[in-house]
């Protein structure tokens, strides 16, 4: 009988729970539930719909007992730096504020002031990013002073999802290391940066590495979902678990975890904290087994989920140009096959401007950016995609190069995990703009590094390299080469 092991994927627009077994050497997927995640505005802020979430985790077990098919462990991963505080009774103080909002804008003076970004960078490792914890930690205590002395607690969010299935409290540290206060070189948390900034250090406890268990769900949930199993550690930061899944055949290989977000990078076995990386903006992240993944953030697929959302939503008069709904509903394909229409568009935007962050029009940030860098501005839809394809991947070839000068190594191919790995197109334009080979998938990379730590622990596979191995004969894995022209 399969022994199973679940994943439960969330990122910022969708849930997926992910059964994962072994069969003949190779890792076999079913995705047993799907469910979405939103955004709610709550007292001026963009927060995360927490009841849908717990909703969402709730239905994907009880769908897995439906289906006969009882995980032994659990694993649950989700996006960054965002947490939650519970008081002396376990209670949320205040909401799950959303990265995207704008609360921690300014923010980063107050912290400056008394922690250079010098220092901050040499201590911890972390790129500087408005949204990281350490900010809005610093906007939470500005404007509710009360909330943090309040709080007994301090949970990112799959810490917390992992309490509420077990009642036991664990800080993991793949997901800790995005706050910005951990120390890069002691793996652990840097009181000392938390106490200057008049952060309560109570909330900051041990670390605990994937692997480590959390408990068995509690009675309550045993009785609500209509099983036991146990809850394990993965890398709970969801680029933690895709980086885990890249099936590199060498280490000469850059990572790109590519979703929302675009995740460009290696995996160091030390910390590289030097200026010169500070100035070029890559982080430090920990991971699995204290490897550090040595990436850029690069916009990624945001820009592009925003333009579909957009239009198959939104009308809106921008300038001269009018994009109205006109009833047609645009899928990827559509869009992809518009940027073809328009290849011989140029115009080149820096996809990660802030202005691309949160517009309200993402059609109308990239026109406008057009415009004021004195460059031809995107007419129709098919201009503007192919605008943003251009411009993302001459992102990623220029990440490339800094990491290369960084690092004093040469790199010669780039494996893609994640959602965007299906689109051939961005798969065959990146191989363009670096003149690098491009290995696509898999697909489910995040659900299969989750699993990939629970089946190691498991003893499935001897380690991550035999894991990693196991990749490459159980998922196709195509291999796009840059060409002169597309």
């Amino acid at each position: 009988m399969n022994e199973y092991y679940l994943a439960i994927d969330i990122g910022a627009s969708s849930g997926r729970h992910i059964l994962g077994h072994v069969q003949d050497g190779k890792i076999v997927l079913e995705e047993i539930y799907r469910f979405d995640n939103r955004q709610l505005r709550r007292d001026g802020h963009d927060c995360w719909d927490m009841d849908n979430l717990w909703s969402g985790i709730v239905g994907g077990l009880k769908a897995c007992k439906t289906a006969g098919k009882i995980p032994a462990t659990v694993g649950i991963d989700t996006w960054a730096v965002d947490y939650v505080l519970l008081d002396k009774d376990d209670n949320l103080l205040g909401d799950a504020v959303a990265y995207r909002d704008s609360r921690t804008e300014g923010v980063d003076a107050l912290v400056e002031a008394e922690i250079s970004p010098e220092e901050l960078y040499d201590k911890t490792g972390i790129q500087k990013q408005i949204f990281n914890t350490i900010y809005q930690l610093v906007a939470q205590k500005k404007e509710h002073p009360e909330q943090l002395e309040q709080a007994k607690s301090l949970l990112m969010l799959p810490d917390y999802f992992n309490f509420l299935l077990t009642g036991v409290k664990k800080q993991e540290y793949t997901n800790a290391t995005s706050t910005n206060l951990v120390n890069a070189r002691e793996k652990t948390w840097d009181l000392g940066l938390i106490a200057r900034l008049g952060l309560p250090t109570k909330l900051f406890g041990e670390l605990s590495m994937p692997g480590t268990v959390v408990g068995d769900f509690s009675s309550e949930i045993q009785q609500e979902v209509g099983f036991n199993a146990t809850v394990v550690l993965p890398a709970t930061h969801d680029t933690g678990s895709a980086f885990l899944a890249v099936p590199a055949k060498d280490d000469n290989a850059v990572y790109l975890s590519s979703g929302t977000w675009s995740l460009l990078g290696v995996e160091n076995e030390q910390p590289i904290t030097s200026e010169a990386s500070r100035a070029q903006n890559f982080t430090n992240e920990g991971g699995a087994w204290y490897r550090y993944r040595y990436l850029k953030n690069i916009m990624g697929l945001w820009m592009i989920q925003s333009i579909r959302r957009e239009l198959n939503g939104v009308s809106y008069v921008a300038g001269k140009n009018t994009f109205t709904g006109t009833g047609r509903q645009w899928g990827f394909p559509d869009l992809i096959e518009a940027a073809q229409g328009a290849q011989g568009f140029s115009s080149v935007v820096d996809v990660d401007d802030a202005s691309f962050l949160a517009p309200d029009s993402m059609i109308q940030a990239v026109k406008d950016y057009c415009a004021r860098t004195n460059q031809p501005v995107p007419e129709t839809v098919g201009e503007v995609m192919q605008c943003v394809y251009v411009s993302l991947t001459r992102r990623y070839a220029e990440a490339i190069g800094d990491l290369q000068k960084l690092t004093g190594k040469t790199y010669t191919s780039i494996n893609v995990v994640g959602g965007g790995c299906q689109d051939g197109y961005l798969n065959q334009m990146t191989a363009n703009a670096t003149g690098l080979p491009v290995y696509a998938g898999p697909v489910e990379g995040t659900a299969i590094g989750n699993l990939l730590v629970q089946m190691i622990r498991a003893g499935e596979f001897d380690g991550l390299q035999a894991a990693r191995d196991a990749i490459r004969v159980s998922f196709d894995i195509p291999e796009v080469q840059p060409i002169t022209s597309i």
